[in-house]
């Protein structure tokens, strides 16, 4: 999906992972964006952008959407699905902290990692009992399964059905499981030279590495 129309994420949705940050279970849906620009490929670079130090990953069960629907109820929502993948909400924490809406420290270039697999319904079972493991370089950080998850796969596409249409091609990630480098003590963020390698149980594995970026040079300025 090298153009998605929108990426959307939800946030807090694995029991552990908001016990590792310290926070109480979410009573509704936590939804925030990421800029469809910020889509990268498997083996693709993901950038340290140079106003940022404090950038993390997250490992996720993605959902991409076969056609555009609204309204739809949770026992039919496999049917909008195009397939599953793998998606690393890559995050600068330093900027996703300043605002309550995450957006910008969300969408930096090359921070939304996603593939290597489109895999239907069908082939992959059920989304909700999968596991999902995160290594940054040789070291397992991440190790749950999609069980943990509060919202479940259906109730995400029901939720937000409720309030707009998902167009094809819209990737819906389902948050992430405990064990993210803003979760430790102490935190431990990304550095070039690192390699993120995520694996999804009947998907794959999603693996990039990351390199320090300097200041870009303005585009689009006369």
């Amino acid at each position: 999906m090298p153009d998605p129309p929108a990426i959307l994420a939800i946030g807090m949705n694995y029991r552990a992972h908001v016990a590792e940050m310290g926070r109480e279970p979410p009573e509704w849906q936590y939804w925030f964006n990421k800029q469809r620009t910020s889509i990268a490929g498997p083996g693709d670079d993901i950038v340290l952008p140079a106003v940022s130090d404090m950038v993390d990953y997250e490992g996720e069960l993605a959902m991409v959407i076969g056609r555009r629907c609204q309204h739809v109820p949770a026992d039919r929502a496999h049917e909008v699905v195009a397939g599953y993948t793998i998606v690393n909400d890559v995050s600068a924490r330093d900027w996703q902290w300043r605002t309550p809406t995450f957006t910008v420290g969300k969408s930096f270039d090359t921070h939304a990692p996603c593939g290597p697999e489109l895999v239907t319904g069908d082939e992959l079972g059920d989304p909700g009992a999968l596991t999902i493991r995160t290594w940054v370089n040789d070291e397992l950080r991440q190790d749950s399964t999609t069980a943990d998850m509060i919202f479940g796969c259906a109730a995400m596409i029901a939720y937000l059905t409720t309030a707009f249409p998902l167009e094809p091609g819209t990737v819906i990630a389902t948050g992430t499981p405990a064990g993210v480098g803003a979760g430790l003590d102490p935190p431990r963020f990304l550095s070039g030279g690192d390699t993120v390698r995520i694996a999804i149980e009947g998907i794959g594995e999603l693996s990039n590495p990351v390199v320090q970026g300097g200041r870009p040079e303005p585009v689009g300025l006369d």
